[in-house]
């Protein structure tokens, strides 16, 4: 793969859009053409996607009120990172707050991107081990239903219409490679 010289960032404008800063770019390509681009900036630290293994088969997901469906969605413990956390913190926080376990061992496994073309947001995925029954009080509105789920079974998951957040999807399969091949 040969390495391409980025863009040159002639300009950029920014407003307020909400919940994240919006940028356009005035930019230009190796090959003198010239455009414009929009990004959008997350405000936080940062995010944090956790995989907890109840066992060395299960693993725990949540079922949350999703607004953006308008329905209660399956998924893994997510949240953000808040000022001064690391995110191994705020994954053990996240976990105790909506899943009610702590974590013995946590590792950062990587970033994920959401839409690398025009968001800078990231989010660390994050897989718990060694869980304990330990309970935070956390934001959202009403406790969260926890599901264990045979890791065996991501086939039969990932098939289901109430599992559709692709951080999820991506998360699992990831983790599950990772401590395929970790031992």
């Amino acid at each position: 793969m040969t390495e391409r010289r980025l863009p040159t960032i002639h300009g950029v404008t920014e407003h307020d859009a909400g919940p994240y800063r919006m940028e356009r770019l005035d930019l230009e390509f190796g090959n003198g053409e010239r455009r414009r681009y929009e990004r959008l900036h997350g405000r936080g630290h940062g995010a944090v996607i956790v995989v907890p293994m109840l066992d060395a088969e299960t693993v725990l997901l949540v079922r949350e009120y999703a607004a953006g469906v308008h329905r209660y969605e399956l998924g893994l413990v997510k949240g953000r990172i808040d000022a001064g956390e690391l995110p191994e913190q705020a994954a053990n926080r996240e976990l105790q707050e909506e899943a009610g376990y702590g974590a013995h061992r946590i590792d950062v496994l990587r970033s994920l991107s959401l839409a690398p073309s025009y968001m800078s947001h990231q989010t660390h995925l994050v897989i718990a081990r060694d869980l304990y029954p330990q309970r935070l009080p956390g934001d959202e509105p009403e406790e969260l239903e926890v599901v264990p789920w045979k890791m065996a079974a991501l086939h039969e998951l990932i098939l289901q219409e109430d599992f559709s957040e692709g951080r999820s999807i991506a998360a699992l399969f990831i983790a599950r490679e990772w401590l395929l091949h970790s031992q």
